[in-house]
């Protein structure tokens, strides 16, 4: 737990989902056992962003966290229309995270894609309080994201979640059957994106991954 949120089991949304599909594949996998969605989106642009963030907002009803992906200006937008957002995760090329803290105020949970070692010292350099967690991958070759660095593997993350200032949570290619040793290697939790949003049962496929991360957490 990092300001009170279960890092457990985290939706990111496909941007290959139709948004039309998008409030019932959310909705189902919160019910299924995700503790965190993330809204990502890099094809559309920042109001098309602000009405998915608010149609979320309204599904999720406070049961999870709900972050934007990379955009801070969204965020902060979608709150100003009425959105319950609770923070965002920034990738390296993103606003500084100290920025990104004095703009959603100590409250809000930010994570931090960080890949490699030098990422991991960039993070413990940051002042106190700025970052709630580190999205490390990828673990296994994924094609939810272009261009993603070399797969680590459950032992590669090992290694970097053993030196890292903050908990870290998996991303990449992450299977059901992943979670458990992920855990063991040190994983706050465990992010995931088609394997629960292509699922013919987005429902079924979370509650497939949360029942290791809740095993491993003695739930």
């Amino acid at each position: 737990m990092t300001r009170g949120v279960d890092l457990a089991l985290h939706l990111v949304t496909d941007d290959r989902l139709p948004i039309d599909a998008l409030p019932s594949v959310v909705d189902a996998a919160v019910a299924g056992g995700v503790t965190v969605v993330q809204l990502r989106d890099k094809r559309v642009d920042a109001a098309e962003l602000i009405r998915r963030a608010c149609l979320l907002s309204s599904v999720i009803a406070g049961r999870v966290p709900l972050l934007i992906d990379d955009r801070v200006d969204v965020a902060l937008a979608a709150r100003d229309a009425g959105a319950v957002v609770d923070g965002v995760h920034l990738g390296q090329a993103d606003i500084p995270p100290v920025t990104a803290r004095r703009l959603l105020g100590a409250d809000a949970v930010i994570g931090w894609t960080a890949h490699t070692p030098a990422h991991l010292r960039a993070a413990g350099e940051l002042p106190a309080g700025t970052l709630d967690y580190l999205g490390v991958g990828v673990i296994r070759p994924t094609a939810t994201k272009a261009n993603h660095p070399p797969a680590l593997g459950i032992d590669g993350f090992a290694e970097l979640a053993r030196v890292a200032p903050l908990p870290c949570v998996a991303i990449g290619g992450v299977r059901p059957d992943d979670v458990a040793p992920l855990r063991r290697a040190g994983a706050a939790g465990v992010a995931v994106v088609s394997a629960i949003c292509a699922a013919d049962d987005p429902g079924a496929a979370a509650r497939s991954f949360a029942r290791d991360a809740d095993a491993k957490a003695g739930r």
